[in-house]
């Protein structure tokens, strides 16, 4: 605690935030000094998607049931509990909202991966684009020297969750792919490049790379040349240090968590901070057949400490209110042990982004034998999911691209219903 600077707040800042809940007696020290940062970043909305590939349990995080595996507890809103082993993300209910009523038609892992990202169900030698290169197509800085859409691989608790989707840009074409991060600890790797003839290199290295793509007008080119233009304008820029998070001070590393869960929730805020339009910090292995307790009651310190200090850490920025937070996976899991795939009644939920919070938004069964196996009240299909959020961060979700064979294409599914309590 006393290698940061001794900054100070005023008495106004301080009562403020006392009063958003972010100030406890235990953590003034060292929220005075990130409250003190000036941060400077592009306007506009932006979305961090933390995915928990494989489907995790609604009953074990945020719709817990009468005589479940798990005890629920009051969060910071009256009426709304959640799980006992997540008592940080209990104290930030005022911040988020969940979506109790998901249903979505789809059990298979990899098909619904994709639905859940793109709204559309998978169709024969046609491919959607995902939501994250949507965003970097509507939303992000063109020809900045950030991509528009990261991923952060944040690991595997073991078990698989099917093939994993990875995310395309399909008909919007190759310069909106996502920047792959390997690992929160490196970084990009190979970013650096402190050679006196770099210049020199990159120029000649540029002439080819033009001439080949001139001559050849295909795709696969069109995709490499994208990469190679982005790369060159990441290793030139002073963002880049973005991706170092050797520039953040301990306490704050200690605070998301020293787990690479923890890690990569701090770097997605990094990123959205250097003016990245889209994150998706994806960890696999919630694929839980042996059931759910267990193994949840295990991740639950990480997932609870990384999810909850990214909220508070967005907040303390003046960020959440243009940074929209969603934690999800492809569905939810069976009622009772949550031992199989469970696509009809499942749990999302939204934090930040300026939509509606301390709310939450459809019901499932509550008792007996059938407790959670069917949405009661307003169900929220892929479709309705997607044009929700295109809608939070500023996307008219009717808006037509060309895609190949001259086919207009909604960016999301003309039948979608926008989730209406959420909008601000």
């Amino acid at each position: 605690m006393n290698d940061h600077p001794d900054l100070r707040l005023s008495r106004r800042e301080f009562m403020r935030l006392s009063a958003a809940g972010v100030l406890t007696g235990a953590s003034v020290p060292w929220f005075e000094s990130l409250a003190s940062a000036a941060v400077k970043r592009p306007r506009g909305k932006s979305c961090i998607l933390l995915w928990m590939d494989g489907g995790p349990s609604q009953q074990h995080t945020f719709d817990p049931k009468p005589g479940g595996e798990f005890k629920s507890v009051p969060t910071a809103v009256p009426g709304i509990h959640i799980v006992e082993q997540l008592p940080k993300l209990a104290r930030c209910m005022k911040d988020m909202s969940i979506i109790r009523s998901m249903s979505t038609e789809i059990n298979d892992h990899y098909d619904a991966k994709y639905y859940l990202h793109t709204g559309y169900k998978r169709a024969p030698a046609f491919e959607h684009p995902a939501v994250g290169c949507i965003a970097s197509s509507q939303i992000s800085i063109p020809e900045g020297d950030l991509p528009g859409f990261v991923t952060i691989d944040a690991g595997n608790d073991k078990g698989n969750g099917g093939r994993f989707y990875r995310s395309v840009p399909a008909y919007l074409g190759p310069q909106h792919a996502p920047l792959a991060v390997q690992s929160p600890d490196r970084g990009l790797e190979n970013l650096r490049n402190d050679s006196a003839d770099l210049d020199a290199r990159l120029a000649l290295l540029a002439r080819g790379e033009a001439r080949f793509a001139e001559e050849r007008p295909l795709p696969a080119v069109a995709a490499k040349q994208a990469a190679y233009e982005r790369a060159v304008r990441l290793m030139r820029s002073s963002r880049a240090r973005a991706f170092d998070l050797d520039e953040e001070p301990d306490w704050l590393r200690d605070a998301y968590g020293r787990h690479r869960f923890g890690q990569s929730c701090l770097l997605a805020r990094r990123m959205i901070e250097a003016g990245v339009s889209f994150v998706e910090v994806f960890h696999r292995g919630w694929d839980d057949h042996e059931g759910a307790a267990r193994r949840i009651h295990a991740r639950a310190p990480w997932m609870d400490a990384g999810m909850s200090m990214l909220i508070r850490d967005l907040k303390m920025r003046g960020m959440l209110d243009d940074t929209l937070v969603v934690w999800m996976g492809e569905f939810g899991r069976s009622p009772g042990d949550g031992g199989g795939h469970f696509c009809k009644a499942w749990s999302t939920v939204w934090a930040g982004g300026g939509i509606n919070t301390g709310i939450v938004v459809g019901k499932t069964t509550e008792s007996g034998k059938n407790a959670g196996a069917a949405v009661e009240e307003r169900p929220v299909s892929a479709p309705d999911y997607i044009a929700t959020l295109c809608t939070v961060l500023g996307v008219d979700p009717r808006q037509e691209v060309m895609a190949p064979g001259n086919r207009p294409m909604p960016l999301a599914d003309k039948k979608a219903t926008i989730i209406k309590e959420l909008i601000a």
